[in-house]
């Protein structure tokens, strides 16, 4: 569903008002009459004076970006308790011109305090807050030195897995004790939540939310999975190992891991590798069953198939199915590019002809074609882009991941007599293919010789809403149906060579070995853990039903309308109530830290760094931890706002329109809010 346009909008008002005065016209006593009107006059006035709560700074910026009131829905609500904010230490941003520029990370500082009612500013010296301090330099040395690097500073982050300037020490203003108890007694509904709004403006209009639509699945996945949950990607084989050589086939089972980038790959293969597999005479094959029928068209979003923002996922992601392009200039009027992760079985020109040019995108400085066993640059480089990284998503998530296996496991000093094989549909032990025989024909391993965790999601989600990455928000919603709980039978780690099992594993573990010795006092063979302990296969309906279930069993208002994990769709729709509801909720949660560590925090680092440059006095600078959302015609803010009297806010920005959207001139108008609740 799309959100009302104005004129629905308006022509609903009317409906609503025209039904009332009929129902109103039998009330002919004078006694009455004045009642009648005094009704009908709190019909007119209420969207009137909704309009006019909107502060001044609000309606100024809407002005500048050619908006009216009834693009936008805003709700501010306080949150927590003054005395016990849950919030992160904010960061205050120096100028490192300053003399007294402060070189501690930690100072206390007075603030002075905005009274909400009158809009008077005062000092109160009772609201003291530690601050944790970050100059000025340090921010724009940071943003500088990555978009020197590459024109897709995001994708980067997440691949490379760049820290950001915010300190890694925990910030939070709770000691560990004051923590544990807070965790204890979350059930006990001790933290306030039943605030009312302090400004409410439309939030029950559905609306195209944007990117702001991962704070749904990345919350709901910590509530459900927990911020310690891994992904474990197993490894099995068929066959038998003789020497170092292994006589079958190898099998990955793929577990939908959100961030398998390809160094991460490696270390994987390198486990293999360990326990005594060098050359396999046989193939190796992907099992991404874990997800179904999930793989998309690149190019049907916005027609621009090589961003990595539009990759498909898929149950064995690799590197997001996005490689690395980059170019060194020589001075022969070529450049020499080189490749991360190389593909196996694919040509890649490494030079390419420099021309006098400004430096773009991939795609126009590029112009990058994949084609069947090659790709093709078909345009010279701009000798203005230097020795620089350009991102490009392969469009079939399955073929890359088999080209970059292949790959690695030669650079690894490994062969392989076969061919790496990628499919959705679980390996059956049971069935001998015509190549089987002799020593190949032994079935698999009952146990995997290798479980590879993958990062936890506390630290998957971080760059999921830090950086937007949408093919990571599509791995993790996609997750909570296939791992729920109430459908999940866990596999057990099997290996010496894997890190320490989760507890999930650890239950699944103790399940096997009673079943295994079960099965032994009976004279039963022991089915394989492949085919005992694998994730539930799920889909897009499965997973989007199981969010809704938990949205339905947890909060009041009507679920979003999701269509994806990721927001990256314009038939999502969500309102700003129910933003608000869930950031509310997600306040009282044991995992709240994991959640709100993950948003960027205004002008410092993320999606909202650059509030500061649209606003430099903007007192939410350090103060606002914001998901943003930007998409034609839609722009949107989402998240969390300490204000300098203490108070803690949930702060939720959604601007639609009909009109063409010019989202540099529309951010300003939710900078604004940010920066007018941070003053109360």
């Amino acid at each position: 569903m799309r959100y009302p346009s104005k004129r629905r909008h308006y022509s609903t008002a009317a409906t609503k008002i025209t039904t009332l005065c009929r129902h109103l016209r039998p009330l002919n006593q004078p006694n009455k009459r004045l009642s009648r009107l005094a009704l009908l006059a709190a019909v007119i006035v209420a969207p009137i004076h909704a309009q006019a709560m909107l502060p001044a700074a609000m309606q100024k910026a809407l002005a500048r970006a050619d908006l009216t009131e009834a693009d936008i829905s805003i709700v501010i609500t306080p949150v927590g308790d003054k005395t016990a904010s849950r919030l992160p230490t904010p960061i205050q941003v120096i100028d490192s011109d300053e003399p007294d520029s402060q070189s501690a990370t930690t100072i206390v500082s007075e603030h002075p305090v905005t009274n909400a009612s009158t809009d008077t500013i005062s000092s109160d010296p009772s609201h003291q807050s530690a601050l944790v301090t970050i100059e000025q330099r340090t921010i724009e040395k940071h943003k500088q030195k990555i978009h020197a690097y590459t024109d897709d500073p995001y994708t980067y982050q997440s691949v490379e897995s760049i820290p950001t300037v915010i300190p890694d020490e925990p910030q939070h203003t709770l000691d560990q004790n004051a923590k544990e108890q807070d965790t204890a007694s979350n059930n006990k509904a001790s933290i306030k939540i039943s605030f009312s709004p302090l400004l409410d403006h439309q939030s029950d209009i559905p609306r195209t939310p944007a990117s702001t639509m991962k704070l749904v699945p990345s919350f709901i996945a910590l509530d459900t999975l927990g911020a310690d949950f891994v992904w474990h990607t197993r490894v099995y084989h068929t066959g038998i190992v003789i020497g170092n050589r292994l006589h079958g086939d190898l099998i990955i089972q793929g577990s939908g891991d959100p961030k398998m980038t390809h160094e991460r790959l490696k270390q994987l293969l390198y486990k293999v590798q360990a326990s005594g597999i060098r050359h396999i005479n046989g193939d190796i094959i992907i099992d991404s069953a874990v997800f179904n029928n999930v793989s998309k068209d690149p190019a049907a979003f916005d027609n621009s198939p090589l961003r990595p923002y539009n990759a498909s996922p898929d149950g064995f992601l690799v590197n997001f199915s996005t490689i690395g392009i980059k170019t060194y200039p020589q001075d022969n009027g070529q450049a020499s590019v080189t490749y991360k992760p190389r593909l196996a079985n694919y040509q890649m020109p490494v030079t390419i002809n420099t021309r006098a040019a400004s430096c773009g995108q991939a795609s126009y400085s590029l112009a990058p074609q994949w084609q069947n066993t090659q790709l093709v640059l078909n345009a010279s480089l701009p000798e203005s882009c230097g020795e620089h990284v350009f991102y490009v998503a392969y469009p079939n998530a399955k073929e890359f991941a088999a080209h970059v296996i292949a790959a690695k496991w030669q650079a690894l000093g490994n062969t392989l007599s076969g061919q790496v094989i990628s499919q959705e549909t679980p390996y059956d032990m049971t069935k001998a293919t015509k190549r089987a025989h002799g020593l190949t024909a032994i079935a698999m391993s009952p146990l995997p010789m290798v479980s590879y965790p993958s990062l936890n999601l506390t630290e998957q989600i971080h760059d999921i809403n830090h950086f937007s990455n949408n093919v990571m928000a599509e791995q993790v919603a996609l997750s909570i149906g296939a791992y729920d709980k109430g459908r999940l039978t866990h596999p057990i780690p099997a290996s010496t060579i894997a890190t320490s099992p989760s507890s999930h594993e650890v239950k699944a573990s103790n399940e096997m070995d009673n079943k295994v010795a079960a099965d032994k006092s009976s004279g039963k063979k022991a089915d394989s853990l492949y085919q005992f302990g694998k994730p539930a296969t799920t889909d897009y309906p499965t997973a989007l039903q199981t969010i809704n279930q938990w949205w339905q069993t947890n909060l009041s208002t009507p679920p979003p309308h999701l269509t994806n994990g990721s927001g990256l769709c314009r038939e999502c729709t969500i309102t700003a109530a129910n933003l608000s509801e869930l950031l509310t909720y997600a306040y009282s949660r044991p995992n709240f830290d994991a959640y709100v560590d993950s948003l960027g925090v205004a002008g410092v680092s993320g999606t909202i760094a650059a509030h500061s440059d649209r606003l430099p006095e903007s007192t939410a600078t350090g103060r606002a931890w914001i998901k943003t959302g930007t998409l034609n015609n839609v722009t949107s803010m989402a998240g969390y706002v300490k204000g300098l009297s203490g108070q803690d806010y949930v702060v939720v920005g959604i601007i639609n329109t009909d009109q063409a959207l010019n989202p540099y001139a529309a951010r300003p108008v939710l900078d604004a809010m940010l920066d007018w609740t941070a003053q109360r």
